[in-house]
């Protein structure tokens, strides 16, 4: 007995959304995982530029002989304000941010915060008005950022470094919420966003931290890590995070819509923050619990509180 289309479409858009969750979550996971290891945050980078940027030489080679490259009409000031926003400025803070904070701290600050930047962001590059909804959604993210963040600014006075990782996952939020407003604003799609930041990336950042490393500008640990470390970030970073997801979110949007498809954002912090528990044995402190417990409130208050779709290719990449 064949399946229905209409069935079978709803079944593929939730495996989809389910897949694009389980993505975003493990990013934290594993990006603090990786820190233990050999590779260096920037090394990790030059990885997941490498892998991404060749998959998206292979795209562009198929689609460019139809004439429907997705990137004409973007032009070069765009593709690199897109490639140095979610490519190299939130890579790089995010992988040097886990060095020095725990994956909790990543799951609140990063995810967590996201949507703030993202409305300060259109505040003052699309003029957009806030609803006292979304409003009160954005003052409970920075209460629980302010519960994270504001416990290790106490800790550094006894030399805890941990408020520098804070700092940048901060910061790389800060990055994402730019580029969101940015392909809102130039109406990027969801492969051509992507394609942007992987092909920026491999034309920009890989030649240049290449070229420094070989000649000793910055340190580099690529020499000695084993071909399986770098092989499975280049597969997870520069696959799954990159362009798996980027495929699955737009899917699911396609089958379910944009606003219900981005409340799995607000699963994305207390997934994470919960799994770094037993899989990494980083136990959640009170103010770490309180400040997820805010985050995830103000996430499901703010989505709920957005009346026009969130683009696909604001999200298409994540991490």
């Amino acid at each position: 007995m064949s399946v229905p289309s209409s069935s079978r479409a709803r079944a593929i858009g939730a495996a989809s959304a389910v897949a694009v969750l389980l993505i975003w979550s493990s990013f934290i996971v594993v990006a603090r995982y990786g820190a233990r290891l050999t590779l260096t945050p920037f090394d990790v980078a030059f990885v997941r530029f490498v892998f991404s940027g060749l998959v998206g030489l292979a795209v562009l080679a198929v689609l460019a002989p139809r004439g429907a490259s997705p990137l004409a009409g973007l032009g070069w000031r765009r593709v690199a304000a897109l490639a140095g926003t979610a490519g190299i400025g939130y890579c790089s803070l995010a992988y040097s941010a886990f060095f020095f904070a725990p994956a909790a701290h990543g799951a609140v600050l990063m995810p967590g915060s996201l949507p703030l930047w993202t409305a300060l962001a259109a505040l003052v590059l699309l003029r957009e008005r806030l609803t006292a909804r979304r409003m009160l959604g954005l003052v409970l993210i920075v209460a629980g950022d302010l519960l994270v963040g504001g416990a290790s600014l106490v800790r550094a006075f006894d030399g805890d470094t941990t408020w520098r990782g804070d700092l940048m996952f901060l910061a790389a939020a800060m990055c994402w919420g730019t580029y969101t407003v940015l392909c809102r604003r130039w109406q990027v799609g969801a492969v051509a966003a992507t394609l942007a930041i992987a092909v920026g990336c491999l034309a920009s950042y890989v030649p240049l931290y290449a070229l420094g490393a070989a000649m000793g500008w910055w340190p580099s640990a690529l020499a000695a890590a084993s071909w399986t470390e770098i092989g499975a970030q280049a597969l997870y970073q520069g696959g799954l995070a990159m362009w798996v997801a980027g495929v699955a979110f737009t899917h699911a949007v396609r089958t379910f819509g944009p606003v219900r498809t981005t409340m799995v954002t607000a699963l994305v912090p207390g997934i994470a923050a919960l799994a770094a528990v037993p899989l990494l044995g980083e136990p959640l402190g009170a103010h770490a619990l309180a400040g997820l417990a805010c985050v995830t409130l103000g996430l499901f208050l703010g989505l709920r509180a957005v009346p026009a779709p969130a683009p696909a290719a604001a999200l298409a990449a994540t991490r």
